[in-house]
């Protein structure tokens, strides 16, 4: 199933902004055409399909979400060698300026789908239309403009806020707010989503995919571990969510095959497509990034094989004996063949090759074509999440079950018992690190924990002694600022 297909209705919305690869360059709030809103179901549908298209774009889970894991010490840029990825080189060195490619990319890639977002929620409650598209399209918007805003805020921290798609009275130059406002504004949009999206089990055919009550109920959890404020409302909310009929696959790989894609386990993930009628350079491809970019160089795996994304030796070493995840998620000298084919630590400079998002050549045989979903939210999520709530409440012992559930999927024995709780804490960002592996979590963990001295402290601790405080935040980009006066800078650059 792949429900997200831009079609005329959406492109002709932003038919006054919009050129081909020239609309990622504008800023948010350029003039919308009006006159081409929607007017019935089916529009407003194809509009909200509009809100989820760039989640898959390299600004976002196509290239730059997962490449954090890079800059989060989990691997390197590998790839070419030379210039191939300075700016993720730059990013990961921690020398990143305020012209750096990377990081204007995600500032730019959430602003496209807030503004359909905001379209969404001012267009449909006017709408004369069946009840239930009306609730599912509002609760689809609210979830993904707090998604958009939870990716910026994280890396940003204070943003501009714009809940309204914007009229000739909109001030075209917003100045940052607290982000303390604009997590206020994220709890509330998940709050509201989570009482309009219907359960995950209700959808089917091409709707299977799209956000749902536990997806929102999901991501609110995680705000709230993110803030670190409010552990009860962690242990409230993924309680909740275990009631909703999510569950662990029972093998972990399941997770990351296109057969098996929005699986129990998955309680949201960005959806990508073969022949999705574009160029797999173009803004609207819809195909995924992550095979041809992540295979191994020069070994004939995959379609593609750019060599991105190489994990480290202390990444490897970071792995228990016996840990079922482990041939899952790499390649190593010995590790299982792939697709009949051995590997070879000639491929890689550091020796090791990500596995984890691999199409084989007998599934895909162009660089172009791969359908493999990027995961956002799983269950294995909320139970880690649960697991380091319950542990930062006092609970430690009850906190041993969620997590023991995870490793007991892994192959691996439950944890000792009797662990202090930042000895505990370890063993969950462990976990947390493992499990997670190259999805995009670690930086996030790195930079939330302790309010970032966790994450200084280990990049330190693997010879990335420049990263300072200021690299807990991006620095935002000059040209925006440069474009928009009322934009300060972050401390520091």
């Amino acid at each position: 199933m792949k429900f997200i297909k831009i079609i005329a209705l959406t492109l002709a919305i932003f038919a006054s902004t919009q050129c081909s690869n020239d609309f990622l360059d504008k800023a948010p709030l350029d003039t919308i055409n009006t006159s081409n809103y929607p007017t019935n179901a089916n529009e407003l549908v194809t509009l909200v399909n509009g809100a989820y298209q760039p989640l898959q774009w390299p600004k976002l889970y196509n290239l730059r979400m997962w490449t954090s894991d890079i800059m989060a010490g989990n691997s390197i840029v590998g790839a070419g060698g030379g210039t191939d990825g300075i700016e993720t080189q730059d990013m990961s060195n921690f020398v990143t300026s305020t012209d750096n490619q990377g990081v204007l990319d995600i500032w730019r890639g959430p602003w496209p789908g807030i503004l359909r977002s905001n379209i969404v929620l001012s267009v449909a409650p006017d709408l004369n239309i069946d009840e239930n598209i009306k609730n599912r399209s509002m609760g689809e918007a609210y979830f993904l403009r707090a998604h958009y805003y939870f990716i910026l805020v994280r890396f940003f921290g204070d943003v501009p806020l714009i809940t309204n798609p914007g009229s000739s009275n909109t001030d075209l130059f917003p100045a940052r707010v607290s982000k303390d406002l604009v997590y206020e504004q994220i709890i509330s949009d998940l709050e509201t989503a989570a009482e309009l999206l219907p359960n995950k089990s209700d959808y089917s055919g091409s709707d299977i995919g799209r956000a749902n009550k536990g997806a929102a109920l999901g991501e609110l959890a995680e705000v709230y571990l993110t803030l670190g404020n409010n552990w009860q409302k962690v242990v409230d909310l993924t309680t909740q969510i275990e009631g909703l009929g999510f569950d662990l696959n029972t093998n972990y790989a399941d997770n990351f095959n296109p057969v098996t894609e929005n699986s129990k386990e998955s309680l949201f993930e960005v959806q990508y497509a073969s022949d999705g009628g574009y160029s797999f350079w173009d803004n609207e491809n819809q195909a995924s990034w992550t095979s041809p970019f992540m295979g191994p160089r020069g070994a004939n795996f995959v379609g593609g094989g750019f060599g991105w994304n190489q994990p480290t030796q202390e990444f490897i070493d970071s792995y228990e004996a016996n840990d079922k995840r482990k041939d899952v998620t790499v390649f190593y000298d010995g590790a299982p063949a792939f697709d009949g084919k051995n590997y070879q630590s000639s491929y890689s400079t550091t020796g090791y090759n990500v596995r984890k998002f691999l199409v084989p050549l007998s599934v895909v045989s162009s660089y172009d074509n791969s359908p493999m979903n990027f995961p956002i939210l799983r269950f294995s999520t909320i139970l880690l999440m649960k697991a380091e709530a319950l542990n930062e409440l006092g609970q430690t012992s009850q906190a041993e079950t969620p997590l023991n559930k995870v490793r007991n999927r892994a192959g691996l024995p439950n944890i000792v018992t009797g662990l202090s709780k930042e000895q505990f804490r370890e063993k969950v960002l462990h976990e947390r690190r493992v499990e997670l592996a190259f999805e995009g979590q670690r930086w996030f963990d790195l930079v939330r924990v302790l309010n970032g001295q966790y994450g200084l402290d280990f990049l330190h601790s693997i010879g990335k002694t420049n990263a300072a405080t200021k690299h807990l935040l991006f620095p935002i980009p000059q040209i925006e600022r440069d474009r928009n006066p009322k934009l300060t800078q972050n401390p520091g650059y």
